[in-house]
């Protein structure tokens, strides 16, 4: 499984992308089934695809971020949001690329919209809301986003695809629905769910997650 870039300085020099790739994810909880490391694998995942048709230049993977509402469960590291968003303005200005995509694949990550927006234009950040509702929609997911949260029906499809050695047993019977979670950012998760999974990944399929990637892959043409 080869999750890092391993271009050396002298094929950076020759190539001189103008766009860099930004992977982040996270190390959370993600039920029984799916590691710890699952967004920072999809993240990865997601900038390999996007190299493979784009003329980018995928970064090594920021793998803590935010993770604070997943603090109940045993193995999930988090930094600040304060943190987070000064490890990716360093890399910005460091990366030597005119551009830098993030490819943010934890929803909890919600200061990089910000940093972002304060980088006036210099940066984006990928997949948007309409990336993954187009992406859903192509590969037939039966699942709505707002139920979708976690270790569901996308997640483990994507894996099931990219990586599945990475997919332990149990994802077939571990659907729980839990749409009702006004309270998350003050509560956590825990409050929820008890084995961490909100979604339906009996759903998932290793079909689903080859056309989710595609679908993504598609979209980021539009950013460029």
């Amino acid at each position: 499984m080869d999750l890092l870039p391993t271009d050396t300085t002298t094929e950076i020099r020759d190539r001189g992308p103008e766009v860099a790739v930004l992977p982040v994810g996270s190390f959370e909880q993600h039920g029984e089934f799916l590691p710890l490391a699952t967004d920072t694998v999809i993240a990865c995942t997601i900038a390999a695809e996007l190299a493979a048709a784009h003329p980018v230049r995928v970064l090594a993977p920021v793998t803590v971020s935010c993770s604070h509402e997943h603090a109940a469960w045993p193995g999930t590291v988090s930094i600040s949001a304060t943190t987070l968003s000064a490890v990716v303005r360093d890399i910005a200005a460091s990366a030597g690329a005119r551009k830098l995509v993030i490819v943010n694949a934890h929803g909890g990550n919600y200061v990089l919209g910000n940093v972002v927006q304060e980088a006036g234009g210099a940066m984006a950040l990928f997949p948007g809301i309409q990336d993954w509702l187009d992406a859903r929609a192509a590969a037939g997911l039966e699942t709505s986003m707002d139920t979708d949260m976690h270790a569901g029906e996308l997640e483990t499809s994507i894996l099931l695809h990219a990586h599945p050695e990475l997919v332990r047993p149990g994802y077939e019977t571990a659907d729980w629905i839990a749409d009702d979670r006004r309270h998350l950012l003050s509560r956590g998760l825990d409050a929820y769910t008890e084995s961490g999974v909100v979604g339906r990944p009996s759903l998932a399929s290793a079909r689903k997650g080859q056309v989710l990637l595609a679908s993504l892959a598609r979209s980021f043409g539009e950013y460029l």
